[in-house]
């Protein structure tokens, strides 16, 4: 097998459970490496300790699969998969779910949703898309679902040298997928929506909102295709102002709020997030609800400063909107924001805003995306429930 050797002290990491190993950890490599080749990973002392796949393209230069000395084939893929399945049946509604969730699944660079009875797979690495083929034989075996979707159109993909593709792998099916979440209807674009189609990320915190918004004005900023929104008026919201600056998206909004019977009691604006909370501001318009679910501001930890000034600025201008003894709910899904970061950012805005909060809960991403204390960055949902107060 080729070889990749650690310099000293970074096993320490990998035999703790850290799936990656970066370009400056690696002391030297043995045989002729080509980028994807699956190769056996030993520490200093020349003990074996895992086996992955490399790309001397990536700053992540390893990426394990396993810390056992067996083949990676389909044996090896289907006993992954079928692990994380159960773990989803035991923890989750799997009529839709995440399935498999790259490293927190021990299958780096694979990601599977549900959709009920489609599934939607991202090849992300180099590495694990050279078994793309194998990988949904697998999926086909296991669940034997109507359609099999590739998600592969995202930026990632050509840092790892490959193309962005996407497109039916198997089945003739509408691309536009009715699911059931928490009793709400929702119409999933599986073939033009964000990331696979829909955020099932948020399932849990969406759910979090019953007890807070009953007979409550909501207004639902970032609100995507409404799922905030439909859930806030499921569990009594009075009425609810759904905004984003996608027109495609508040279409199928519209869409949604219609399949749940919302229509009546809800408004959609197309508007940037920033300056619609300054006006409301202005014009004294308040709200008894907040919902703040912007995508990531932080692409990479380069541009970290202005993702902290973007997510300080939209929850200071929410807190001055909200009633007194209002309920804010902000998120963040940027990886390289971190929770304790996060949470310094939200004091920090509630100070400039004169306003004093108190946490009904912190939260993170549903169960089905599984966070690993050895691996921090499967860490990367934070949302926030605050009851926001007048300082008395």
């Amino acid at each position: 097998m080729k070889r990749v050797i650690l310099k000293k002290g970074v096993h320490t990491k990998i035999v703790r459970g850290n799936p990656w190993i970066y370009d400056n950890e690696i002391s030297k490599v043995l045989g002729e490496i080509n980028p994807g080749d699956v190769v056996d990973i030993y520490d200093s002392s020349n003990s074996f300790i895992g086996r992955g796949y490399i790309n001397p393209n990536s700053k992540i230069r390893v990426r394990i699969l396993t810390r056992k000395e067996e083949e990676i084939n389909r044996d090896f893929f289907r006993e992954r998969i079928i692990r994380a399945w159960e773990y989803r049946k035991k923890v989750v509604d799997t009529s839709s779910c995440r399935v498999v969730f790259a490293e927190s699944d021990f299958l780096p660079g694979l990601i599977v949703d549900k959709f009920e009875d489609i599934l939607v797979i991202q090849t992300l690495t180099l590495g694990i898309d050279r078994f793309k083929e194998i990988i949904v034989e697998v999926l086909d075996e296991i669940f034997n679902p109507r359609g099999i979707y590739e998600r592969n159109d995202v930026p990632v993909r050509e840092i790892e040298g490959l193309p962005q593709i996407k497109g039916p792998i198997k089945g003739d099916f509408d691309p536009k997928v009715i699911i059931n979440e928490n009793e709400v209807k929702i119409l999933v674009d599986i073939e033009d929506g964000q990331k696979t189609g829909y955020f099932l990320d948020q399932r849990e915190n969406r759910r979090a909102l019953k007890g807070l918004v009953d007979g409550a004005e909501v207004l639902d900023v970032f609100c995507y295709t409404g799922s905030f929104s439909l859930h806030a008026l499921k569990y009594g919201a009075k009425r609810v102002l759904a905004v984003d600056s996608s027109k495609i998206a508040l279409e199928l909004a519209k869409e949604n709020a219609k399949l749940n019977g919302f229509l009546d009691k809800i408004e959609f604006v197309e508007e940037n997030a920033f300056h619609l909370l300054k006006n409301f501001h202005k014009e004294g318009r308040s709200f008894d609800v907040v919902i703040l679910d912007p995508p990531a501001f932080a692409k990479s930890q380069r541009n970290l400063d202005n993702a902290l000034r973007g997510y300080k600025e939209i929850n200071l201008r929410a807190m001055k909107i909200i009633k007194d003894g209002g309920f804010l709910i902000t998120c963040s899904c940027s990886q390289h924001v971190t929770l304790e970061i996060f949470q310094k950012v939200i004091e920090s805005a509630s100070y400039d805003a004169n306003k004093i909060l108190r946490l009904v809960e912190f939260r993170y991403q549903a169960k089905d995306h599984p966070i690993l204390f050895s691996y921090p960055e499967s860490l990367y949902l934070k949302c926030g429930i605050y009851q926001v107060l007048k300082k008395l």
